[in-house]
């Protein structure tokens, strides 16, 4: 019997590409590799009847070209307060066996260190964010500012098909740095912040 679950929530975004990031677009990345990932925060979901309310997951890579080129290495992260079987749970739906936008990305990324459980700190605040993942993985965020003026400003974006999310905020990390097995600093470079809701089958 296939696995049926759900999950919605907040989810934050960030890599190495300049604000706005070109592959939301389907064009390659920036700098002409992708270096980022997500956490996910579960405002509500559960996976074959087990709770999964108020859990934090994450997913930071590297890929040596754009994503749907795939040889990538991912470090994964889950939400210490789990128990056993909600971090099951979440293993599972990461793994990319059961759908979701992991069944989608998974093959991109052979490699993977972990998942490690480890403490968070989040605040899911639209572009003033902030998340901590162990002594692993800091995220903080803030407004665009326009180059000329200094003037903060406030773009979003529209994702019909976007299997992440289908509607975001845009920003810039003010501190975006992974580490353990996946390491490098992109302060500075994109963020989005947004809602998400997937379910399977």
């Amino acid at each position: 019997m296939a696995e049926k679950w759900n999950l919605k929530g907040q989810v934050l975004v960030s890599c190495n590409c300049d604000f706005g990031c070109p592959c939301n677009f389907n064009a390659p990345p920036t700098p002409g590799k992708c270096e980022g990932g997500w956490t996910w925060h579960v405002d509500e979901g559960s996976f074959q009847g087990v709770s999964l309310n108020g859990l934090n997951f994450s997913v930071y890579a590297n890929w040596p070209g754009a994503i749907h080129e795939g040889n990538g290495e991912a470090l994964i992260l889950v939400d210490e307060r789990a128990n056993p079987e909600q971090r099951s749970a979440l293993e599972t739906l990461v793994g990319g066996k059961v759908g979701g936008p992991w069944g989608v990305l998974g093959w991109t990324w052979p490699k993977v260190h972990g998942p490690h459980a480890v403490a968070y700190e989040v605040k899911f605040d639209g572009v003033q964010s902030r998340v901590k993942c162990g002594d692993h993985v800091e995220v903080e965020c803030s407004p665009i500012r326009n180059p000329v003026s200094g003037a903060e400003v406030h773009p979003g974006v529209v994702l019909p098909e976007g299997i992440i999310f289908k509607q975001g905020d845009l920003g810039a990390t003010t501190r975006f740095r992974v580490s353990r097995g996946v390491e490098y600093d992109h302060s500075g470079k994109y963020m989005a912040v947004g809602p998400f809701e997937y379910s399977y089958p």
